[in-house]
């Protein structure tokens, strides 16, 4: 399960950064909101590669954001083959996403807590985020559901619902797929 987790959830994240990406140009032309470089100071400070003021190399930030967006697709692709799919699915990964970027930033000095943000600036990246949780979480169910349910999934199927009284699926067929 795992390998199939990792180049699914690689290809499922690189699908929603694109997907974000496009989204988040469109927005930049509606409202007039420039480029953000916070990508790029994540990378140096990470990788010790010399900071700039103001505009940062574009390799840095394109490098940054579709990595991150990749290597955090894995995760949405390991609840996708654990049975976690669907929209209630991606809106569980959207606070895992913008939880990424938070730790990542703040823990870097190069961003601040979304909660001193204006309040348009983090609704803008909320909607963002959602956006690359959706798609990717789209594209990691898809692949995901090529290879049958999820343990999650046959073990909801031996009873609909939540019930006491049905065990976990036996070890065997929790490892299946």
């Amino acid at each position: 399960m795992l390998k199939r987790a990792v180049w699914q959830g690689l290809v499922a994240g690189l699908a929603g950064a694109v997907v974000m990406t496009a989204a988040e140009k469109v927005e930049q032309r509606v409202t007039g909101r420039p480029d953000s470089y916070v990508p790029a100071r994540v990378l140096a400070r990470l990788t010790g590669l010399p900071e700039t003021s103001g505009q940062q190399p574009r390799w840095q930030n394109l490098t940054m954001h579709y990595g991150q967006g990749a290597l955090v697709g894995v995760l949405r692709s390991v609840m996708a083959q654990a049975g976690l799919r669907g929209a209630w699915a991606s809106t569980m990964f959207t606070a895992l996403r913008l939880t990424n970027d938070q730790i990542l930033e703040n823990a870097t000095g190069v961003g601040a807590p979304p909660l001193t943000w204006p309040r348009s600036e983090f609704a803008i990246d909320v909607v963002h985020k959602s956006i690359y949780a959706f798609a990717t979480g789209a594209v990691a169910d898809a692949l995901a559901a090529r290879d049958g349910a999820g343990p999650g999934q046959r073990h909801a199927a031996m009873r609909p619902g939540r019930h006491t009284d049905v065990g976990p699926l036996p070890r065997v067929a929790a490892r299946r797929a």
